[in-house]
């Protein structure tokens, strides 16, 4: 008798096991990601970032190296300024600014022209929020979907999909042992280049930053390059002016 309660029970177990495995959730997953960043309250408490570095882009011509200054104001606000050496091409110094005040997207760049960002990269800037779009999602309309599991390397990640309110979705890899964000992927139309664009970004090396973890390593790749940002130096509550993010007066 003792016997067949045992094996009742353990041949429950293994009923139940498909039940328990499927019981996580986007929720779940989503604020154990928090979590793992340092949690709601310290992500709370950031209001601006301040990041610099040096950047390395691979060309056709070989790799070309330059430096980096991130700025990110709550919600919305964000501008990459990247300087890059190509006067081993014959190009000198090439200087590309994107900024964003929360409204306007505007490029400055010394190679290819200055120009209004429009469409997806637009749509994509507004849904980006700082310091993660995870926080607060809900309140700003956006879906979030546990679709599965994939590699990422040789580790297993769940895979998010995000839906903000407006603009392409994309999808968020979260280490499924240690929850720590590892890649994004989205897929942007870029008109000057007539096409559509898949971006994947590889976030690595996690340091601790006033309680909230922050990658030093981001890995960027999509069908025309690659670059990798280096960053040696991470601030944060900083005063950073609106005007910093603004597109320059004509």
């Amino acid at each position: 008798m003792k016997k067949h309660l045992l094996l009742s029970s353990v041949m429950t177990l293994f009923v139940l096991l498909p039940a328990l495995v499927r019981a996580q959730t986007a929720d779940d997953v989503v604020e154990k990601a928090l979590t793992a960043m340092g949690g709601r309250a310290a992500l709370g408490k950031l209001t601006t970032r301040s990041s610099t570095g040096n950047i390395s882009v691979s060309t056709p011509a070989g790799d070309v190296t330059g430096t980096v200054e991130l700025s990110n104001k709550v919600p919305n606000k964000s501008r990459a300024l990247i300087k890059i050496d190509l006067a081993n091409l014959g190009l000198g110094q090439v200087v590309q600014d994107q900024r964003f005040d929360g409204t306007v997207g505007y490029a400055i760049d010394s190679l290819n022209g200055n120009r209004d960002i429009t469409g997806d990269q637009l749509e994509a800037m507004r849904s980006t929020t700082f310091p993660t779009p995870l926080l607060g999602y809900k309140e700003a309309g956006a879906r979030v979907e546990l679709i599965g599991k994939e590699k990422v390397g040789d580790k297993d990640a769940y895979v998010l999909r995000f839906t903000p309110k407006t603009g392409p979705a994309s999808r968020i890899f979260v280490d499924a042992e240690t929850y720590i964000l590892v890649k994004t992927i989205v897929t942007l139309n870029v008109p000057q280049l007539g096409t559509d664009i898949e971006q994947a970004s590889e976030f690595s090396d996690y340091r601790e930053v006033d309680g909230v973890k922050t990658p030093f390593r981001v890995r960027s790749v999509n069908q025309l390059q690659s670059l990798t940002i280096t960053l040696t130096k991470i601030e944060h509550n900083t005063a950073i002016d609106d005007r910093t993010f603004a597109k320059p007066a004509q």
